[in-house]
């Protein structure tokens, strides 16, 4: 039987392989990375299953409408 993996899981090792293939040489900014790198699928997938509702999306990611907004701008998910 497959055990599931939860997001958690994947990123630790998604995390490993990049420091793995860094080969010892520093990252930079890695904070902000990462939070672009994971917001992005997030956002797009909360407003497909959302039916690009914005308010609903919102209201499911616990952020404000303005909020999600100007997120989805900054990440050209809407014009």
């Amino acid at each position: 039987m497959r055990t599931k993996k939860t997001i958690e899981d994947c990123i630790q090792e998604n995390l490993e392989a990049y420091f793995k293939d860094l080969g010892g040489v520093e990252p930079s900014a890695l904070y902000d990375m990462i939070l672009r790198a994971v917001e992005r699928p997030l956002l797009d997938v909360v407003m497909k299953h959302a039916d690009s509702n914005q308010s609903r999306a919102a209201e499911w990611l616990g952020i404000n409408r303005n909020t999600l907004h100007r997120k989805l701008q900054e990440h050209q998910l809407i014009k």
